[in-house]
């Protein structure tokens, strides 16, 4: 099973993460920003993986990139053998006007690039400026290629809930066992 427990605490936050790769999307996320505790069950519930995460912060900003960083040091700690895995996930997700895409690479070679379209400063209790920097912390912790973009939209919370869940069905396919592969690194140089 790969599960980990993290524990993060500094001057500005107070971070419990446990999350466990091969769960069935179960979580328990209490953040204190409630968009963004929404965003973090939705990423949990469509990657399929289980989560419990309880975080304090003195700033938003501190409280969401310190999340960031732990939920991505989780993913490189759990994905660092990366035996037998896809490595490599895509997706596209509808979200009524909004439509995104997400493609992720877990290579250790970290990359992002991202375009959500956002035009307003704050989107329900977070500004666009943390919930972008969120998804670069992640992808930079993560030691992941991670592209995401939202397509068109108009509507600022749908851009970002679409993107958010075609993040997570994207992680779902990279980090998903691959029968053929085995205990096979998945890279033509046999090293990640």
């Amino acid at each position: 099973m790969r599960s980990t427990r993290i524990e993060r605490i500094t001057k500005e936050v107070n971070i419990l993460l446990e999350i466990n790769l091969d769960g069935q999307g179960n979580s328990t996320v209490t953040t204190g920003i409630k968009f963004f505790d929404h965003l973090l069950t939705t990423l949990a519930k469509h990657g399929l993986f289980d989560l419990k995460l309880m975080a304090e912060g003195d700033l938003l900003h501190h409280t969401i990139e310190d999340v960031a960083l732990v939920l991505g040091e989780a993913f490189t700690e759990l994905l660092a053998q990366k035996k037998g895995i896809r490595r490599f996930g895509s997706a596209y997700v509808p979200m009524d006007e909004a439509l995104a895409r997400a493609t992720i690479d877990f290579s250790g070679r970290p990359f992002f690039r991202l375009n959500l379209q956002l035009e307003q400063v704050e989107i329900e209790d977070m500004k666009s400026e943390d919930i972008q920097h969120f998804f670069q912390s992640f992808a930079l912790a993560a030691q992941a290629n991670l592209h995401l973009t939202v397509l068109y939209g108009e509507n600022e919370h749908h851009k970002i809930e679409a993107g958010m869940k075609a993040l997570a069905l994207a992680i779902r396919e990279a980090i998903a066992y691959e029968a053929r592969l085995k205990d096979q690194i998945p890279s033509a140089k046999g090293v990640l």
